[in-house]
């Protein structure tokens, strides 16, 4: 017997290798006939979903706070793109971003919560309020935000998928990153709370924590900053010596937002390079 919830998820591909992607004659991508909406779409891991999506036949609305980046990758991506001015601290500009995925496009059936900030470097002695409610507020309300008005729209198309990009930051202490390091944290209990929320409803919620990868968060100051996170990391002792690429990041987030990962939910994904492990030893010589 055919359980209810197949009716609920995307469309499961065969298992047939000669048919795993072809449907009537047709060659069918991951996301096709779906909507995705990506917040921070117009930076550095937040294109690289939205490139990524669209490649996979998914529409995409980018959402975000630069006006002129965001419809740029839009007017580059064309027909099934949009982008949305979206300021994920404010619930009203939620409510216009779902609105335009569902008046364009039909349905929202993707959320990625992508869009984050991080505070200068500093102990907890000289970190400002201001600094730990701006952070909490796009980090962490942001998230909150984002989850309670796409969940009505997810539940209107019959299910979808939410991930949460949190940090490995979100996983342990780091000096002088308080402010981040909380919002992170707290990311992941919301997370795992609305998984027990909208499980029901065949909406799934996961969180990706990447390590350091190789973007302009990482690589240049937060404002107020003088040095950049990547400056307290080299990449030496971890086991995959390297950066991580937003590709890295990418391909993780597109196997959790698809029908394979149909039975995952609430959990989450270290993408690291072994970062947390600790260092790694030397590969042995000949």
């Amino acid at each position: 017997m055919v359980s209810h919830l197949a009716h609920h998820w995307p469309p499961f591909i065969t298992d047939d290798p000669g048919q795993s992607h072809v449907l009537k004659g047709h060659l069918m991508r991951r996301f096709d006939d779906q909507t995705v909406l990506v917040t921070g779409g117009s930076g550095g891991q937040g294109s690289s979903h939205v490139r990524a999506f669209h490649a996979e036949g998914a529409n995409v609305v980018i959402g975000g706070i630069d006006v002129e980046r965001g419809a740029a990758l839009a007017d580059e991506l064309g027909n099934r793109a949009r982008f949305v001015h979206l300021d994920v601290t404010d619930e009203s500009s939620w409510s216009a971003a779902v609105l335009t995925a569902e008046s364009a496009f039909g349905a929202l059936n993707v959320l990625v919560n992508n869009a984050g900030v991080q505070n200068p470097p500093a102990p907890i002695e000289k970190t400002d309020q201001a600094t730990w409610s701006r952070i909490l507020d796009v980090n962490l309300t942001g998230t909150f935000l984002g989850i309670k008005v796409a969940a009505p729209a997810l539940r209107r198309a019959s299910g979808g998928a939410i991930v949460n990009i949190a940090s490995t930051m979100g996983l342990g202490g780091t000096a002088h990153y308080a402010p981040y390091v909380a919002s992170k944290w707290a990311v992941r209990g919301l997370t795992q709370t609305a998984a027990l929320e909208l499980g029901r409803d065949h909406i799934r919620v996961n969180t990706i924590h990447p390590g350091v990868i190789a973007t302009s968060f990482i690589n240049e100051p937060a404002a107020g900053a003088t040095v950049a996170i990547a400056d307290f990391y080299s990449p030496e002792p971890f086991a995959i010596p390297r950066l991580g690429e937003p590709t890295d990041v990418t391909r993780l987030l597109l196997f959790l937002t698809s029908s394979d990962a149909s039975f995952i939910t609430g959990s989450e994904y270290v993408i690291d390079g072994g970062l947390l492990l600790g260092p790694a030893l030397q590969a042995e010589t000949a």
